[in-house]
This record gives C-alpha cells, sequence and structure tokens, in this order.
C-alpha cells in the first residue's frame, strides 16, 4: 500500500474510534462514573505519547529550540481558539453531563461544538501522518493512543450532546466527518513535510503536542475528574504505564 494512502487508512480508522464511542453512547446510557473512568485513561494515554511519541523523537530529530517553540506554539494556539469557540457554546463539548447547552439556550453552539471538535481531533490526526516521514513506518503507540483516546471524547461527547438535545443526524455526522477528516488531516501531515528539513519536522511535531496538551487540561481531564474524583490520578497513570509499555515494546 503507498505510504500515503496508509495515512490515510490509519488516520480515518484512528478517527473511527469516535463513531464508536457514539454508538455505545447512543445506544446505551453510560454511568457517570463509568465515563470519567474511561476518560481519564484515555488522558493518560495521551500524556504518555505527546511525551515519547511526540516530543522526546522532535528533540532528537530537530533539536531543543524547534522543539520548545513549537510546543509553546501549539499551546497558545489551541487556548486562544479554544477560549473564542467557549464563548459561543463549545466550552463543555467533552463533558457527558448537562453542561452542554441547547441550541434554544445558546444558538449556533451546535456549529461551535462541531468546529472544536474538529480542533481537539486535528493535531493527533496530523502527527500520526507525520510519523511516516521516518521510515515510512506508523508508531504503533502513537496510533493506539490516539485510538484509545479517541473512544472517550464520543463517549462523553454524545452523552452530553444527547441531554442538550442534538439530535442522531448532528451527533452521526458531527463524529463521521471529523474521522474523515481525520484521515485527510494525516495525509496533509504527511504530504506536506515530506521534503521539509527536521528542524520543521520537529517544530510542527511539536506545535502538535502542545496542542494535545492544552487540550487534555482544558477538556478531558476537567471530565475526568467529574465523577471519578480520588481515583482519577490512578486511572490516568494506569493508562501512562499502558501506552509507555506499548512504546517501549513497539
Amino acid at each position: 500500500m503507498p505510504t500515503w494512502l496508509t495515512s490515510i487508512v490509519w488516520g480515518t480508522g484512528a478517527g473511527a474510534a469516535l463513531v464508536l464511542g457514539a454508538a455505545v453512547s447512543w445506544r446505551w446510557a453510560i454511568p457517570p462514573k463509568v465515563v470519567s473512568t474511561v476518560m481519564a485513561f484515555g488522558a493518560g494515554v495521551l500524556i504518555s505519547a505527546l511525551a515519547f511519541d511526540l516530543v522526546d523523537e522532535a528533540v532528537q530529530g530537530g533539536g531543543l529550540w524547534p522543539t520548545a517553540g513549537g510546543f509553546l506554539a501549539g499551546a497558545v494556539v489551541y487556548v486562544g481558539a479554544n477560549m473564542l469557540l467557549a464563548r459561543v457554546g463549545a466550552k463543555h463539548r467533552k463533558r457527558s453531563g448537562g453542561q452542554q447547552p441547547s441550541e434554544q439556550d445558546a444558538p449556533g453552539s451546535g456549529t461551535a461544538i462541531a468546529v472544536g471538535a474538529l480542533l481537539d481531533g486535528l493535531p493527533e490526526s496530523v502527527v500520526l501522518g507525520v510519523g511516516l516521514l521516518a521510515g515510512g513506518g506508523m508508531s504503533p503507540a502513537m496510533l493506539v493512543a490516539v485510538f484509545i483516546s479517541n473512544f472517550p471524547e464520543g463517549l462523553s461527547g454524545t452523552a452530553g450532546m444527547k441531554k442538550a438535545g442534538r439530535s442522531k443526524a448532528y451527533v452521526f455526522g458531527l463524529w463521521g466527518g471529523i474521522a474523515i477528516l481525520s484521515g485527510l488531516a494525516a495525509l496533509l501531515g504527511y504530504v506536506a513535510l515530506e521534503d521539509a528539513t527536521e528542524e520543521l519536522v520537529a517544530f510542527i511535531t511539536a506545535v502538535a503536542a502542545g496542542g494535545i496538551l492544552a487540550m487534555l487540561a482544558d477538556t478531558m481531564i476537567p471530565e475526568a475528574f467529574e465523577e471519578h474524583h480520588n481515583l482519577t490520578g490512578l486511572t490516568a497513570s494506569v493508562g501512562f504505564v499502558t501506552a509507555f509499555t506499548v512504546h517501549q515494546l513497539g
């Protein structure tokens, strides 16, 4: 299979975990504590992946300063965009309780939530494509991490959307569309940087890592703590060591 096609397949496949989580949440009423537990585990998985599969490899490939600069730039861009989206109804897009506003309460919030969900998913999808640049091999740890973290995002976000009165067409159109765009983002990460310098690849990889960490702190961890409380840290730690083990074995 051509490498560019591989990037689309794996990017879409990882994004499909969002649809899977949405399907489970739409079919069954998942207890809030279960949602929080899965979200905490997914947060730990992503923290491990961005530390060992993104930041560490970016430093080794392109040096400290491109990595540090890219990481901070990614965090700033994500937080800035997230602040704008929060003002129009997307602040609680990953919350499973009654925090999400309905379209009647906040007109335009449906669009804002869709854009916010896309913002959350693009950085990790891009780095899946970037990971194919070195020898054409996808990082198993990063792929597993994205898939595992996407499932609770779809699970929790859909639970909140149901309570806000969003339609089935909206929910599955949203997550299905993001899964497709995840594949295209992975393709973009591969094609756009195919001939780039190591410093630029390190910078872009770190931008994605900074955005992912900011996303975790702003959206996933608050939902994880909502019901889980004292066990949030332990569950996140289990997720971290799980992803680290996959990284070492891979």
